[in-house]
């Protein structure tokens, strides 16, 4: 049964090409908002926490500051309403998923930027 989705996933599901991109980097999703008639892009420019699941079905978890308040947003990589990603800095972090991140405030909240990848 799973070889069997497996094969759904790779043959019918559209792959889209997006940057590499992990835990502790910073970038910009852009994806299209429809209200009523209009379609209009927004952006959602933050750090991503994680990345979770494999496929058709893996998603990212995106975080920013918005005044005091912290905002998470989780995008499925295959949401057709997503256009695209940017990566704006390398973060250079020892976990896959940094949850830690959301405890921490002021100078602290900093990920060092990393020279490779």
């Amino acid at each position: 049964m799973e070889s069997l989705i497996k094969f759904v996933q790779q043959e019918f599901v559209p792959k889209k090409d997006f940057p590499e991109f992990g835990a502790g980097d910073t970038i910009t999703v852009y994806y299209e908002i429809r209200e009523g008639e209009k379609v209009r892009t927004q952006f959602f420019r933050g750090v991503v926490i994680q990345r979770r699941g494999t496929g058709s079905s893996e998603t990212f978890t995106i975080r920013k500051m918005s005044g005091t308040i912290g905002v998470e947003r989780i995008f499925p990589i295959n949401m057709p309403a997503l256009q695209k990603v940017e990566v704006n800095k390398r973060g250079k972090v020892r976990r896959a998923r940094i949850y830690y991140f959301r405890g921490l405030t002021g100078k602290k909240a900093r990920i060092k930027e990393s020279m490779k990848r």
